[in-house]
């Protein structure tokens, strides 16, 4: 743990002022800040702050915001995680000298700050959530008996606890994501069923782009409710900004003038391009200003009274512009969202209060019910120059996907664009290769020199033929440079090795040795054929393992009551086909399997895909107790402690990461 501490704090001083519990949790906390808006400034500062004990709670907003302006005046600047350590220390120094409490010297005062940092809720954003869950899973069969939730009760947090609600949720943000044949939903689960489907959610979450480094199973049954709310913000927020790309709204690309500024807005992330969206409907309006997050610059209402405005212009009303109080105006705002009939979940005070996920929520539901975008849009034709690989697009959400699953400072959400500092790289290599980065030269972000990222960027380089990977003609200045095909060949291998290294350390099976793509095949046709099975693959790539007999074969092998046979279709057409493949990944995930893939890799026999979902499932086999490997006792006990694994490749001379 000290490496991963050193990793966040360099500065000994403020190391030497937390714990590393403290630090963890202040980490996720300041993450969950940054992530709102996608980044996070000085001036940001006073009204994100507002949830943290004494800080939040002995200083108004005001204070706090005149704190920080005397003593860091470029209210622009982005904030790190150091700097936002050291305002929240002066800030805390400063509340406690103002209620009378005794000042921080040791790590005491924390204890009561940050223990209890991440455990209050918002009632307005469990309200919010709760309305989200009663309209979206009012028809489902199994839920229906439990639904309408209370608001105003803690019925949310019991109703969570045996892990079907979750599933179904994510099916509604990602449909597809989970074969709900899968989840376990008898009225009355025993402890061994619920912990499958807490396993199934937690590692299908990930696979949706969820962030659930500090979430295990054992929070769901200790009803831990700031981590079940916040994975229900996560998962909310995935579906309410589902359609903010091209592929979903091509109309978007009137937002931009020409083919590059498409390509750089596909890059974007979608908080990004709603924002863009937003302040091209205000450019129609009086309204000058340019909002630049969905909590400050908003809280006045205005911005919302001019769009409204402009999209809506038949259900507008006058005083909602003339009127002085912005909490009025909040609520004449929410007016004309009813008039238009368009979902919303907030109220009044949330908009004025400054809550960036719930005015986020509001402003996504705007654009889902009228996004005010030409149907024929002229520029629609940049879209068909612009390369259509569908193969890369799979291949760079397995590895973002897998990269956050990893727990790194930042959230990335484009490899491509997101990694050419290098930074998240050299956290990924110490993540899967402890202690082989050396931060001595490492530059932290914010970098503004370009030769700062491409120092970064060839130590990722070098690195990477220190472990062997295959990096013929490739530079730290084509990571800097964005090059699609060598960033893929990198993090493939990348992948690889993490797989490989974690079979290789359960030593009592691997004896110390280096584990090759050749045991992992012999090991699962091994595991097959001692089960009387006569199904087996010939590589990685063998076409015969499109139908999924094969691989629900081993599943069976490896916890004989995994698989329902009763559900297993022939898999001759496509659509049996897609079905088996859908309960493969579902079942996989429920023993404990931290796998990105899609359906579409099984069904098409993608190689790199293959090996993934074989050796996964190998590494959660090796990694159950011994005598309880013959028995079909709990399949998934000890899921939530499996490592995330997500890919390996058949040999080198074999994959398609060597770059010649």
């Amino acid at each position: 743990m000290a490496g991963y501490v050193g990793i966040l704090v360099s500065d000994p001083w403020l190391q030497n002022q937390f714990t590393q519990v403290e630090l963890r949790s202040l980490k996720t906390h300041f993450t969950s800040m940054r992530r709102e808006s996608g980044k996070l400034t000085v001036g940001d500062l006073a009204s994100r702050m507002s949830r943290l004990k004494v800080v939040g709670e002995n200083l108004s907003e005001q204070e706090r915001a005149d704190f920080i302006a005397d003593l860091y005046p470029n209210l622009n600047d982005e904030v790190d995680f150091e700097f936002f350590l050291k305002v929240y220390l002066k800030l805390h120094a400063h509340a406690s000298a103002r209620t009378g409490s005794p000042a921080k010297n040791s790590s005491a005062f924390l204890k009561a700050a940050t223990t209890t940092l991440l455990h209050t809720i918002s009632e307005s954003e469990k309200a919010s959530y709760v309305a989200h869950i009663n309209n979206y899973l009012a028809q489902d069969g199994f839920l229906n008996k439990y639904l309408p939730i209370n608001a105003s009760s803690n019925d949310l947090f019991e109703i969570v606890k045996d892990g079907v609600l979750l599933c179904k949720l994510i099916n509604v943000a990602v449909p597809g994501t989970i074969d709900e044949r899968a989840i376990n939903t008898k009225r009355l689960l025993n402890p061994w069923e619920r912990n499958e489907n807490h396993t199934l959610c937690l590692n299908s979450a990930k696979a949706i782009g969820c962030t659930v480094v500090n979430i295990g199973t054992q929070d769901f049954i200790e009803g831990r409710r700031h981590l079940m709310l916040g994975l229900i913000s996560q998962i909310i927020k995935i579906q309410l900004l589902a359609d903010l790309n091209l592929k979903k709204t091509p109309q978007l690309v009137e937002l931009v003038d020409d083919s590059k500024d498409v390509e750089e807005l596909m890059s974007l992330p979608p908080e990004k391009i709603l924002l863009r969206w937003m302040n091209f409907q205000l450019k129609k309006s009086p309204y000058k200003k340019i909002v630049s997050n969905f909590s400050t610059d908003v809280k006045d209402a205005e911005a919302y009274a001019h769009l409204l405005n402009v999209l809506a212009p038949e259900h507008s009303n006058p005083s909602t512009l003339t009127v002085k109080d912005p909490f009025q105006r909040a609520k004449l705002v929410l007016e004309h969202a009813d008039r238009m009939g368009c979902k919303r979940y907030l109220t009044a005070k949330d908009i004025v209060d400054g809550s960036p996920n719930l005015n986020l929520a509001f402003v996504a539901h705007i654009f889902q019910h009228r996004n005010g975008l030409s149907t024929q849009t002229k520029q629609i034709s940049f879209l068909e120059t612009l390369p259509d690989d569908a193969q890369v697009s799979r291949e760079e959400r397995v590895f973002r996907f897998w990269i956050n699953s990893l727990g790194n400072s930042t959230y990335i959400d484009n490899v491509f664009e997101d990694l050419r500092n290098g930074w998240i790289l050299l956290e990924t290599l110490d993540k899967v290769s402890p202690g082989i980065v050396n931060w001595k030269i490492a530059n932290r972000p914010p970098i503004k020199l370009p030769f700062k990222k491409v120092e970064n960027c060839n130590q990722v380089v070098k690195i990477g033929k220190q472990l062997k990977f295959s990096l013929v003609n490739i530079a730290g200045n084509d990571i800097v440079q964005g090059n699609k095909k060598l960033i893929l060949a990198y993090l493939w291998q990348l992948m690889r090795y993490n797989i490989l290294q974690l079979l290789k350390n359960l030593r009592f099976h691997s004896h110390g040795k280096e584990i090759t793509d050749v045991d992992i095949l012999r090991w699962a046709n091994t595991k097959v054929s001692d089960s009387g099975s006569q199904s087996r693959m010939d590589s990685f790539k063998d076409k015969s393992l499109s139908d999924g007999i094969f691989f629900l074969e081993l599943l069976s092998a490896v916890q004989p009551r995994s698989v329902n046979w009763s559900l297993v279709t022939k898999g001759v057409t496509d659509e049996q086909k897609k079905m088996n493949a859908t309960y493969i990944i579902s079942i996989a995930r429920k023993l404990g399997c931290s796998i990105f893939l899609l359906p579409e890799d099984i069904t098409e026999v993608n190689q790199k895909m293959i090996l993934t979902l074989t050796a996964s499932i190998m590494y959660w086999f090796l990694k159950q107790p011994v005598e309880e490997k013959p028995s079909a006792t709990s399949d998934s006990e000890n899921g939530s402690q499996v490592e995330t694994i997500s890919n390996s490749t058949t040999d080198d001379s074999a994959s398609e990461s060597s770059v010649e």
